[in-house]
């Protein structure tokens, strides 16, 4: 591969950039193991594809915000290095698939050109904080959470605290107690309060812990009522060093923070939080709060009506009814966009840049359930913004209704995928839009695929939910889809998880949504919402229901090829990279210290203390885990390494103990301001350590291989 010229201003992100050429080429030269490689390019956004030799590019967009200028240059990196499509996913993300691993460095530089980063979009850090789509401009809305999720994202954004965990971490905000950001299935969410306090109006959140979906979902615990907007950083942070230490780190199935807080109990998490605010820099951390608003917005004509005689056409009329609103600014509207399966070219993508811009705001925002929401669009500007929509095939009304299905990529990309759930929806939509077009005005009945049980189409929050499967019929295996009925957003950061019914042949999906429309139709009493259909009903009642589609006596040989596919189903299931996989070769691990002991340095010279004090600690729990390692003493959290070397070597270890355990002199961060004195005495501990370790680990290996006796040691 050849060196190019980043061109970007930020050291910081051109140091990242090129560590990422550097560190590809060690690794095509064979320095870097391709675990230890797979770890890195992740956390930069770079995910290994079911397709062989080609990569997934997952592009951050913080809580979903776009300018027509960065979606310009999106479309421009897909059309250079990927395939002419944006992908666009629940987590408000854009992806581009089948990019060579050689190509990433440039293709990053060119999109921070426009302020566009790949940091920290995979792998075990904090991902994309989300947020709802209509902050800022929802007439119902507290106040805006977008200068608080912007500025969470920038603090968080290469935080050492987070670049190494022992899973994701996933955060919202929603912006009203309807949490159409899904607070609830977060780890960490958001919901903006407002509460007088001596008589002066304070705003604060909500805060929402330990929520996940996967294959084993969990609804949030209430963490606290109320805190104020200046406290959400500090407890963002103690909250990510509670995990970062406490948490799994040996069997990746248990590693989110959902499982720690089951494992220790929610009290204990509380209090182990609140005890970590002795070691930040700031228990408080006051946040600008001036709104973010769009460098153009147009202006309002409300005098003149619109800029064109307003169409009198139905399809117009249902388009307004569903797709667009109010905003609380007056003279304005949002206007959603429904982009079937999160898929637009990068054709369509220009045209609709060319056709929109300078008629709306410069701002627009990837929608949970990937679509996008124009923002600041006047009122008599309606007419011509459905005009144009229309002419690309855009105005699809049902935004968010029955027939907007969501859908992950699954088997068309995704090495976990098992059956397709793309195809599956493809089908279903056109289905429904057919037979039940009224259903395009529904709010209260979703339906959402996954491709696995892993959930990223969200099937778990669906009313009506599917994932991937398979089953063995007479002649092998055939494609199939887990039916889950039950799930959806309450509010105020409540929720409830769908309950398997039964397992059906994927292509049999059809039929089996059309028996649980028609029956629902048919049963419901009065005004009755599904779920509350399906709690008067039971689990049981829609198990006979589904059962006949369940039979696999009179299979049609077209039930053995999956949506979309030509060829005879067959599972092919890859190691998923939703996280990184965690290295416990000696050196790596020793060399993976020194490392972060000279981050701490970096840190220390530029005066970013509570950086150099956690990279300081990250160093020595790595220095720990090595030598533990050595010993064939293996440790599951970086609070179980702690305890272990205490444990194994006592004062008799590598590093010279007096008067105190290895676990207190590493957590004294946890007691101590992060002041410039502190930090360089806590850096040059570290050293030390490092040092005598390194020292011990190359005596003992000496002597080894003196006896000869060959092993990790």
């Amino acid at each position: 591969m050849q060196s190019f010229r980043t061109e970007i201003e930020n050291p910081l992100v051109e140091k990242d950039i090129l560590e990422l050429e550097e560190k590809i080429r060690k690794f095509h030269q064979g320095e870097i193991a391709e675990e230890k490689f797979r770890s890195l390019r992740l956390a930069r956004g770079v995910y290994g594809q079911r397709q062989q030799g080609v990569q997934m590019i997952r592009i951050k967009i913080p809580y979903g915000k776009l300018t027509f200028r960065q979606l310009a240059r999106i479309a421009d990196i897909s059309d250079e290095y990927s395939t002419g499509n944006l992908h666009l996913t629940t987590r408000q993300d854009i992806q581009l698939h089948y990019v060579s691993l050689d190509d990433t460095p440039e293709l990053w530089a060119k999109l921070e050109q426009d302020e566009i980063t790949l940091r920290e979009a995979c792998g075990n850090t904090v991902r994309n904080i989300t947020a709802s789509p209509e902050a800022g401009i929802d007439p119902e809305e507290a106040f805006d959470v977008t200068p608080y999720a912007d500025a969470l994202f920038r603090h968080l954004l290469r935080n050492p605290i987070n670049q190494d965990m022992g899973r994701k971490f996933k955060i919202a905000f929603s912006a009203t107690e309807k949490d159409t950001a899904l607070t609830y299935i977060h780890d960490l969410g958001f919901i903006p309060k407002v509460e007088i306090v001596d008589g002066e109006t304070v705003k604060g959140f909500k805060v929402l812990v330990g929520g996940g979906l996967g294959a084993q979902g969990f609804l949030a615990y209430a963490y606290s009522d109320f805190i104020p907007t200046e406290e959400i950083i500090p407890l963002t942070e103690a909250i990510l060093r509670v995990f970062d230490r406490e948490g799994e780190r040996n069997n990746r199935r248990k590693a989110r923070m959902k499982f720690l807080i089951k494992q220790i109990g929610f009290e204990a998490f509380v209090d182990l939080v609140e005890a970590e605010k002795a070691g930040l820099s700031a228990t408080s951390y006051p946040i600008e709060a001036n709104s973010i608003v769009p460098s153009f917005i147009p202006s309002v004509n409300l005098e003149n009506g619109s800029d064109k005689p307003i169409d009198a056409d139905l399809k117009y009329q249902e388009w307004l009814a569903t797709n667009v609103f109010a905003q609380k600014q007056e003279g304005y509207h949002g206007v959603f966009v429904k982009i079937p399966l999160g898929d637009i070219s990068t054709i369509k993508t220009r045209q609709f840049i060319r056709a929109l811009n300078g008629l709306i705001g410069d701002d627009i925002r990837v929608t949970p359930n990937q679509n996008l929401l124009l923002r600041y669009v006047p009122t008599h500007h309606l007419p011509t913004v459905y005009e144009a929509l229309s002419g690309l095939n855009l105005a699809t009304p049902g935004y968010d209704s029955t027939l907007d299905i969501t859908s992950c990529p699954g088997t068309d990309t995704c090495n976990l995928g098992i059956s397709s759930s793309t195809g599956a929806v493809a089908a279903l939509e056109d289905f429904l839009r057919k037979a039940y077009p009224n259903l395009a005005y529904e709010r209260d009945l979703k339906i959402k695929i996954s491709g696995c049980m892993n959930s990223c189409g969200q099937h778990g929050l669906a009313q009506i939910g599917f994932h991937g499967s398979s089953i063995k019929g007479p002649e092998g295996l055939l494609p199939a889809l887990q039916v889950m009925l039950g799930g959806g957003t309450l509010s105020n950061g409540e929720g409830r998880l769908g309950s398997k019914v039964i397992k059906i042949p994927s292509k049999r999906v059809l039929k089996a949504v059309e028996a649980l429309l028609d029956d629902y139709f048919d049963q419901r009493e009065e005004e009755e919402v599904f779920n509350a259909y399906f709690d008067r009903k039971g689990d049981k009642y829609f198990y006979e229901l589904l059962k006949p589609f369940a039979n696999l006596k009179n299979l049609d040989l077209s039930e053995y090829i999956d949506w979309k596919q030509e060829e005879k189903f067959q599972t092919a299931i890859g190691v998923g990279e939703c996280a990184g996989v965690v290295i416990d070769l000696v050196q790596t691990l020793l060399f993976e210290a020194e490392e972060r002991i000279d981050w701490a340095k970096d840190s220390l010279r530029a005066k970013r203390y509570a950086d150099a004090v956690y990279h300081t600690y990250s160093g020595q729990v790595h220095t720990a885990k090595a030598i533990l390692l050595a010993e064939n003493v293996k440790c599951n959290s970086q609070a179980s390494v702690l305890k272990a070397y205490d444990e194994h070597f006592g004062s008799k270890g590598p590093l010279s103990l007096q008067n105190s355990t290895f676990e207190q002199l590493v957590l004294v961060m946890n007691k101590q301001a992060p002041t410039e004195q502190f930090a360089n005495e806590y850096i040059a501990q570290a050293i030390k350590f490092h040092a005598e370790a390194s020292a011990w680990r190359n005596q003992i290996q000496k002597t080894s291989k003196a006896n000869g006796d060959v092993t990790n040691r």
